[in-house]
């Protein structure tokens, strides 16, 4: 009942400044949303008549900040990136660095993607907590950080998937998960139905939902599966599948 009370007020908040954006002939931002919220901040744009632009900071951002304007021309977003680097030894975890930043009292709509690379990470904040954050985000977990300010939004390559082929009896929400994680159908449905799962960025505990080509599912605890290509049926029955798998943490 929370969840719908939340989305229902996040819904009306975009609506109000979608249309606000047309009064007032100007472009205005949200803070950084997930990819439920980033569509229906395209819904309210859609519906007030503005442009709607979604930008995270680098290709194929997840969490990312919209922009209603009356206009087609967008102004630079308001956002900035964070290098984090640590000691050679040790490298932090995404939720090692995610909880610190959290720990300095920031809402979740300051703070955009974490990229994590090889000897270092990026974070992407709002512009307004820019500052602070170079200050303040001294450590993750029990690792010594050195925080550096970007003087400009680094050229990030967009994630690498693997790809996963396979056929399945059904394109319902249970056998492609099955499918990607590598699991039985029936503990795959045990996910789906405990509000494990994604799709199209909403929870879903149906297991007989219908999956289709460009669906991106969430498993918590393995990762996300992009569908690609769902063939035709086979002379068996079965329908091909070709997916890309990110965070990939299936069993052997």
């Amino acid at each position: 009942m929370r969840e719908e009370q939340n989305e229902e007020l996040l819904r009306r908040r975009f609506q109000e400044l979608a249309e606000r954006s047309l009064r007032q002939d100007r472009p205005l931002f949200t803070g950084f949303l997930s990819p439920a919220e980033a569509q229906w901040a395209l819904t309210a744009g859609k519906k007030a008549q503005v442009f709607t632009v979604l930008n995270g900071g680098y290709p194929d951002a997840e969490r990312v900040i919209a922009c209603f304007s009356p206009e087609d021309e967008v102004p630079e977003f308001p956002m900035d990136a964070l290098e984090l680097r640590w000691p050679h030894q040790s490298a932090p975890a995404h939720r090692d660095i995610l909880g610190s930043v959290m720990g300095l009292g920031l809402e979740r709509h300051c703070i955009g993607d974490i990229v994590l690379e090889a000897e270092r990470a990026i974070l992407f904040c709002e512009h307004s907590m820019a500052e602070h954050l170079r200050d303040s985000l001294l450590s993750a977990g029990r690792i010594r950080l050195q925080t550096a300010l970007l003087s400009e939004l680094p050229e990030l390559a967009p994630p690498e998937g693997t790809e996963w082929r396979d056929t399945v009896a059904s394109p319902r929400l249970d056998a492609v998960v099955a499918s990607g994680c590598r699991l039985s159908r029936s503990k795959a449905a045990d996910l789906i139905n405990g509000g494990q799962v994604k799709l199209r960025h909403l929870p879903t505990q149906r297991t007989d939902a219908q999956v289709e080509a460009g669906d991106m599912i969430s498993v918590r605890g393995f990762g996300r599966l992009q569908v690609q290509e769902i063939g035709s049926p086979t002379r068996k029955g079965r329908y091909p599948l070709k997916m890309l798998l990110f965070g990939d943490k299936r069993n052997p």
